[in-house]
């Protein structure tokens, strides 16, 4: 089941790249990601959430003479960041019908590539095909935003593979110095026998390069750029999945490889978070461009995700990995959003717009409730994650809840403004008057997301429950639940 989720995007790919100029590419890469969706959804009708340990294991040997082989499982930390996965390709890619009209063979391809190594990320039990993965996720973006990108894309995508290349670096070295004290390279058989959970050069090597992918500060500065030049369709993915990867790997690796050296780092992980979340909104507030604006958001927003993580404590993990999924759902609707009406009126600046509601009132409706759901509206998913989080931030620093709350303040100033100044008031663009407001396809592309933004702010249990003994696990496991 978990090598057809993964490997359906491939083969996907393939197919594409065969087919002649002209066929239907768009709908075959469609079709390849919702059949990896339809997967994922079988296996979520058939997780046992009461179970703390991997389910739906696949395992056979790679290169047995280093310890290496091909080992895929899903528990509860893992599930949400699959299934948020295989509902945003096929999002990003039906959004794609109407923006990409060059090279799309390659286009749609190294999606589905992309897919794949995303995927396997999540789902990797062996360290050396997680590092696999890991890398061979930055190829395809890295031509997404080269090629199909806005002015500045060379610059945009060197930057963002120099950054997390560096990144990997160490967390190879780690890798290999796990792998071969342990004999295997199998994550579970080295969490048994790891004598280097105190370790903190170890501990950094591997937070270093996951905090590069969050992006943690002050390792951000790739981010705005990647973003800002990025098709929408790039932009998207790399809001909702990509960034996941690096706090999924702050869990999966740091706290339960080297609890010892977590505690020791968790200060300096949590003022870190805390700058992110302050210097991320007060940026933010002060862009023009509504692109940049929300990637710069994306900063903010992650540093609840770091905060909830260096909580140490089972509330806060829990409330990390339900924001991951929120964060996705969210910004990726919200760069969904200013792909329209960029596609529109081929400009993002804010002081061009004005009065777009009033032109476009389902555009501006759906925009709406995506700023909500950013702001921390009740009702609406990123509330439940962000106060689960400050719970957990309360019970390990109270005065760290108090600065990550105060940020929750800025992220209303600067997301209402946003909206103000584009979707309110009178129009400052003769330009605007000719919009002409979402189609029926345009609105199929967002509700998914807006629709689950819902349904975890109404009834968040389910996800919650479902990751509940997997991060009990975890962290008993790991001594950190001992405390």
């Amino acid at each position: 089941m978990l090598s057809l989720i993964t490997f359906i995007p491939l083969i996907g790919a393939l197919i594409v790249a065969l087919l002649p100029k002209g066929a239907a590419t768009k709908t075959v890469a469609l079709l390849a990601s919702l059949a990896s969706f339809v997967v994922s959804l079988a296996v979520l009708t058939s997780f046992n959430p009461a179970a703390a340990g991997y389910q739906f294991v696949e395992s056979a040997q790679w290169i047995p003479q280093a310890g290496i082989g091909y080992k895929l499982g899903i528990d509860g930390i893992s599930i949400w960041l699959v299934l948020l996965t295989t509902l945003i390709f096929p999002v990003a890619i039906w959004f794609s019908f109407d923006s990409i009209h060059t090279r799309e063979k390659e286009y749609y391809a190294l999606l589905l590539l992309m897919e794949t190594a995303t995927l396997g990320v999540f789902l990797s039990l062996d360290m050396f095909l997680f590092y696999v993965f890991w890398e061979f996720a930055l190829v395809p973006m890295y031509f997404i935003i080269g090629v199909w990108g806005g002015e500045r894309r060379v610059y945009a995508s060197v930057k963002f593979f120099i950054y997390t290349m560096a990144g990997s670096v160490l967390m190879l070295i780690a890798i290999l110095v796990l792998g071969i004290n342990a004999k295997s390279f199998d994550l579970e058989i080295v969490a048994k026998n790891n004598p280097f959970g105190a370790n903190s050069l170890m501990f950094l090597a591997f937070a270093v390069a996951f905090a590069i992918k969050v992006p943690l500060f002050p390792f951000h500065t790739w981010l705005p750029d990647a973003h800002v030049e990025a098709p929408t369709a790039g932009s998207v993915i790399l809001a909702a999945v990509l960034l996941k990867m690096g706090s999924y790997g702050l869990i999966r690796f740091n706290l339960q490889l080297f609890p010892e050296a977590s505690r020791v780092w968790a200060p300096l992980m949590i003022v870190l978070a805390l700058i992110g979340i302050l210097y991320g909104a007060v940026v933010a507030f002060a862009q023009s461009d509504a692109k940049k604006l929300v990637a710069y958001s994306s900063v903010s927003h992650m540093g609840y995700i770091v905060l909830g993580i260096f909580a140490l404590n089972q509330i806060g993990v829990q409330g990390a990995l339900l924001q991951m999924v929120n964060h996705g759902l969210s910004t990726g609707g919200l760069f969904l959003i200013i792909g329209y009406i960029y596609e529109r009126r081929h400009t993002r600046e804010m002081a061009k717009f004005g009065g777009i509601w009033a032109r476009m009132p389902l555009y501006g409706t759906l925009a709406l409730l995506f700023v909500l759901s950013s702001v921390g509206l009740p009702a609406l998913n990123g509330f439940v994650g962000e106060f689960v989080i400050l719970q957990g931030a309360f019970q390990h620093s109270p005065l760290a809840t108090a600065f990550a709350a105060f940020g929750m303040v800025l992220s209303a100033v600067y997301l209402l403004t946003m909206f103000q100044k584009v979707f309110l008031g009178e129009s400052r663009d003769e330009a605007n008057n000719t919009l002409v407001d979402l189609n029926w396809r345009e609105v199929a592309t967002v509700v998914p997301l807006l629709v689950m933004c819902f349904v975890i702010g109404l009834y968040a249990a389910p996800f919650l429950g479902a990751m509940n003994s997997s991060v009990a696990g975890l962290l008993a496991g790991s001594g950190l639940a001992m405390r």
